[in-house]
């Protein structure tokens, strides 16, 4: 890490110089004494990302080591690496493949490679512990998703009669504010009709009969 730092100083891409790198070099320090601890001792790459993993370690106590370590992983080193992953990609791809098999059979692979063969990767108790009880695994998966179908389902279906409900509560605040205006100026013109007399009273004694009986059809 120092010989890293060092570097970086060299050909001044750290911000903040030797001081900046001080409290990096001594933030790697302290993670490594802590990298004994048991959360560090039981983890299970099969079942955790390391990325997010090592993120939720750094990200408070270390961040300056953090923002470094994403400088360096941002540091090209080639394709080579990546243009292998996209051939076993391709060998291992299949059609209607999900994500997550396609990342099961990803990590199947890469462990086979790191062992050097399929000959020689370790028959372990948890290994075969794990591969007799595959087809309970996947059914109990198969289970976990046909709830989660349905509770979207259900949910779906609830906002949906919310927003009938919302619909209709809106409708009828429209109906009570244009009844209330057909009321109003239907009073207004059967005040203004007691003081007239003849047409112009039957006149505005017919406006207001008419909206009343329009805020009575509504």
């Amino acid at each position: 890490m120092k010989n890293l730092v060092q570097t970086f100083i060299q050909g001044k891409q750290l911000a903040g110089g030797i001081a900046a790198g001080d409290v990096i070099t001594q933030q790697f320090a302290s993670f490594l004494s802590e990298a004994r601890e048991e959360d560090f001792v039981s983890f299970q790459p099969l079942r955790q990302r390391l990325d997010v993993f090592l993120h939720s370690k750094l990200h408070k106590s270390h961040p300056d080591l953090l923002r470094f370590c994403l400088s360096v992983l941002l540091l090209t080193h080639g394709q080579a690496t990546v243009e292998r992953g996209f051939s076993v990609n391709k060998e291992v791809e299949s059609c209607n493949l999900l994500h997550d098999s396609l990342e099961a059979l990803r990590l199947v692979c890469d462990k086979v490679i790191a062992c050097g063969g399929i000959l020689k990767v370790p028959l372990t108790k948890e290994l075969l512990a794990s591969a007799a009880t595959a087809r309970s695994q996947y059914r109990l998966y198969l289970d976990n998703e046909l709830k989660k179908k349905e509770s979207a389902t259900q949910e779906l279906k609830r906002k949906e009669a919310e927003k009938e409900q919302e619909d209709l509560r809106n409708q009828r605040r429209v109906l009570i504010t244009v009844c209330d205006s057909l009321e109003v100026d239907a009073d207004k013109f059967a005040e203004m009709a007691e003081g007239k007399a003849g047409t112009k009273m039957a006149e505005l004694i017919t406006k207001s009969k008419s909206l009343n009986l329009s805020n009575w059809t509504k």
